[in-house]
């Protein structure tokens, strides 16, 4: 391979004279500015809008992917290899996915990485591409074992610990960085004050808009210092939905004084935090973004736009109140919540007109590239304009070191990686997250010499990325390591009386079954699990694997448990506190209201046993 410096030079032509030294914390100087317009002056229209473009591409390899992968970037993309995508488009970012096989291993994802920044320094005034992903860790992560996994952010909420938000954002950070990756689209500033919220939940810290807002601001500063952009995400605030915009559009009626006192706090404290870029939301908050005359709806269509092609929020809001000056990025284009009102080439050029800088993840690449650039000819976009979204994705970029060198050592990747210390750190920091919500009797902990013999029976959904799963297996195999001799029996999230009568029968045999419960409804066969295991006079301890509104479903279980989500580090986090090893210490960062009367707090902000 050539030298970097080699590469950076016969590519580049102006990057290594720009190139600055990334200081956490730094600010655009400027010379610094100068130098960067200087390049922008430089650079042709097509390379400008290739700029603000951040896209998916398939593969595990730049130039070499499988032939599936080469055949789906073919028909999505109209090239078969992320180096012939970068040729054609220029573009400024490549998002990695775990479906799209870009994320096998750590040394196959920095390989990637290097292959992208070859591709695209090669050409000419090549410049080094931004790869980004979702790690937000807990049930949305895209780079997996043996990678460090950490508990979620509602995890993170219940321990409250601002140095342990802080570790995690220095610790994951420094990993991505080791593979290449230098952002990502973490930490969740929302505040999730819905129990029926269906797309953010346990990605939030929680319902405290103070405690969510230091949280945030803590694992930002961590990933800064680990040489990462952090990305608050969903601006103005996605936390009071009962519609999930990935399939429809939301909108949330929080008055502007609302927003103020609920969703704005965590945002203010992330840019107060220096966070490098903030994700906008796909949906409508009116109050927001349209004036009081015209709040009515017509048609049943709400009036207003989404966050993302708003001016009103994030030029008015962002920009002008809050003050925000960093790289805005939409959440993927390919969204619902922002194509129901325009088509895929009207939203790129109204993102960009509302004040965005980044367009995440178009459905259509070359529909959404061909607009912007038609709309800068035509005169819609002034190329002004497009050029102040080019400097801040420069800036970020000088920032973060890939100017000075934007390749990453393989030898690196081992010594950062998924390292005992690293590990060791993330089982420490979940221990302190395990809420128990119920201990009647005093039934846990639970001890091998008096409760053997274990039944672990329950939901067992899809693992997240790069966990080992199901999550029944995990927390058995966890239990059985702590003396216990555990048996899983997966029931799942929907199980039928089959099922069920198969549960009580293994039941018979255990001294006390555990079982694992996934958002239980009012109408959930999960309920129905439970109570026949109740029947059975086994003492049952139940661990809320997701939500922890769980509990309020299902009274009579006499010991709970939130984990708040089924990914391994919080699984044996469990199994620990079960078997008393580890005491609970995690406390509610949501109310567990009564399904029947959400004025009625069952469980506060704050609650939690310990032994």
């Amino acid at each position: 391979m050539p030298s970097r410096r080699t590469v950076l030079a016969a590519g580049a032509g102006l990057t290594t004279a720009l190139a600055t030294a990334f200081t956490p914390g730094g600010t655009a100087h400027a010379d610094t500015d100068r130098r960067l317009r200087t390049l922008i002056s430089r650079m042709t229209l097509e390379e400008k809008v290739g700029q603000v473009f951040v896209t998916r591409v398939y593969g595990h390899s730049a130039t070499a992917p499988d032939q599936a992968d080469a055949d789906a970037n073919l028909a999505e993309l109209g090239v078969r290899t992320a180096a012939e995508l970068i040729a054609r488009y220029r573009v400024g970012g490549i998002i990695y996915f775990t479906w799209a096989h870009n994320t096998r291993d750590p040394l196959q994802i920095a390989d990637l990485s290097n292959g992208l920044q070859r591709a695209s320094l090669s050409r000419p005034r090549g410049l080094p591409v931004l790869v980004s992903t979702d790690q937000e860790h807990g049930i949305v992560a895209r780079v997996g074992e043996p990678a460090t996994l950490f508990p979620g952010a509602m995890a993170i909420g219940a321990g409250g610990s601002r140095a342990d938000a802080r570790t995690l954002g220095r610790v994951a950070g420094g990993e991505l960085r080791a593979m290449g990756v230098r952002q990502d689209y973490s930490p969740v500033a929302d505040v999730n004050v819905n129990p029926a919220n269906p797309v953010i939940g346990v990605r939030s810290f929680g319902a405290d808009p103070e405690a969510v807002a230091e949280l945030a601001a803590a694992e930002i500063r961590g990933y800064r210092a680990a040489g990462v952009a952090a990305t608050a995400k969903h601006f103005p605030g996605h936390g009071d939905t009962a519609v999930d915009s990935h399939y429809g559009f939301p909108v949330i009626t929080h008055t502007r004084e609302v927003w103020e006192e609920l969703d704005a706090v965590p945002f203010r404290a992330a840019i107060a935090a220096g966070v490098d870029s903030i994700m906008t939301a796909h949906i409508l908050v009116p109050a927001l973004d349209v004036p009081h005359s015209r709040l009515r709806s017509s048609g049943g269509t709400p009036m207003g736009d989404p966050a993302t092609l708003s001016r009103p929020v994030v030029t008015g809001l962002l920009r002008e109140r809050l003050g925000y000056d960093g790289v805005v990025v939409t959440d993927a284009l390919d969204m619902a919540g922002v194509r129901t009102k325009y088509g895929d080439d009207r939203v790129p050029v109204l993102a960009l007109k509302a004040g965005v800088d980044q367009l995440l993840n178009p459905p259509k690449l070359d529909v959404a590239w061909n607009a912007v650039l038609r709309a800068v000819r035509d005169g819609e976009l002034t190329e002004a304009r497009l050029e102040e979204s080019v400097l801040r994705i420069l800036r970020l970029k000088d920032r973060l070191g890939l100017l000075a060198d934007p390749y990453v050592s393989r030898d690196r990747v081992g010594r950062t990686v998924g390292t005992k210390a690293h590990l060791a750190t993330a089982d420490r920091i979940a221990e302190r997250t395990t809420t128990l919500l119920v201990n009647e009797g005093a039934l846990l902990p639970l001890s091998p010499r008096t409760h053997r013999r274990l039944l672990v029976v329950g939901a067992d959904p899809a693992s997240p990325s790069g966990t080992t799963g199901p999550p029944t297996g995990v927390l058995a195999a966890a239990l059985t390591q702590l003396g216990f001799a555990a048996t899983a029996l997966s029931t799942g999230t929907a199980p039928s009386a089959e099922t069920i009568a198969r549960a009580v029968t293994a039941a018979g045999e255990a001294d006390a079954v555990v079982v694992g419960t996934y958002n239980v409804s009012a109408t959930s066969p999960q309920k129905t699990l439970v109570g026949q295991l109740l029947a059975t006079g086994r003492p049952v301890v139940a661990v809320a694997v997701r939500n922890p509104y769980d509990v309020a479903q299902l009274p009579s279980v006499k010991a709970y448990l939130a984990s708040y989500s089924w990914t391994d580090v919080e699984l044996r986090a469990a199994a620990r506190v079960i078997a008393g090893t580890v005491e609970p210490q995690g406390r509610l960062p949501v109310p567990v209201q009564r399904p029947d009367d959400p004025a009625s707090v069952l469980y506060p902000i704050g609650h939690g046993l310990t032994y």
